[in-house]
């Protein structure tokens, strides 16, 4: 991993960070959120009485805080407390200074927004269509991606009548789809992607999309045709469904001269250092 994806740039100070490849998760060293945001000189016994305090408090934010190997400024490595992304946000609210306080703005108005969507789902797609417009994506590839989501709803639904479950069964069904169709696991065409926790539809081409498309709602109709009873029989559907698309990608791709599965992503062009999020 290069060194501009081991840091992230928050208020001109470096917060060494890295990547789980099995969880699919960023890790941010703790102490460094700290300095910044306590702006302590001193940011490990800062942190040692904050770990006293929360667990004299029975919070777990503490408890789900890990250690890694991150590097130090003398080049070595050495165990480090990191946290991931939600256990982060949460270890802010704990922090009492005024560069805490974005974070916790931004906290309170996305609680807000999701009670504001919960009571009306359709604020939810006018956000997400706003959102892949402030993106830079095409109104064209919006609509595509706006209909994906509903074939995908259509999708998870139909498992669920099944007995699927949430989560693990779901990935492991997606993945059988997308292997079917793409020639690649979902890990792989993310990769090829070159991406990380970033969603991996957010990034396909109008081409891919359809084709993705294709393949869920092929598995989705062949479900209710079959009416698969167990995990096993779910399985063998997806893969039926991926390869009838998995079918058509690669006539089209005989008639193209090219692949379909692309390299091409939304991610910035350059390295651009962010703000911690």
């Amino acid at each position: 991993m290069s060194k501009d994806k081991k840091l992230v740039i928050f208020e001109g100070k470096e917060i060494r960070r890295i990547w789980d490849d099995k969880k699919e998760l960023w890790y941010f060293s703790v102490i460094d959120v700290i300095r910044v945001l306590a702006q302590s000189a001193d940011a490990r016994n800062y942190w040692k009485v904050l770990k006293h305090r929360l667990l004299e408090e029975g919070s777990e934010v503490v408890t789900k805080c890990n250690q890694l190997k991150l590097m130090s400024t003398d080049g070595k490595y050495y165990l480090t407390d990191v946290a991931d992304t939600e256990t982060l946000l949460r270890l802010v609210q704990s922090v009492p200074s005024p560069n805490a306080e974005p974070f916790k703005l931004w906290l309170a108005r996305v609680g807000y927004e999701r009670l504001e969507e919960t009571a009306d789902p359709e604020l939810a797609i006018d956000r997400a269509l706003k959102t892949y417009l402030q993106k830079g994506y095409s109104p064209e590839w919006i609509n595509q991606r706006l209909k994906s989501i509903e074939i995908r709803k259509a999708l998870t639904d139909e498992w669920e009548v099944r007995g699927v479950k949430e989560g693990l069964e779901f990935a492991i069904l997606t993945n059988e789809i997308t292997k079917a169709w793409a020639g690649l696991t979902t890990k792989e065409y993310k990769n090829l992607k070159d991406l990380k926790k970033e969603n991996l539809r957010d990034h396909m081409t109008n081409l891919e999309l359809v084709l993705n498309m294709l393949a869920e709602t092929a598995t989705t109709e062949i479900s209710k045709k079959h009416e698969p009873k167990d995990f096993i029989e779910n399985k063998k559907v997806a893969q039926e469904g991926g390869k009838i698309a998995g079918g058509a990608r690669k006539q089209l791709e005989k008639r193209l001269g090219k692949s379909v599965v692309s390299k091409k992503n939304f991610l910035p062009k350059k390295t651009i250092q962010k703000k911690l999020k």
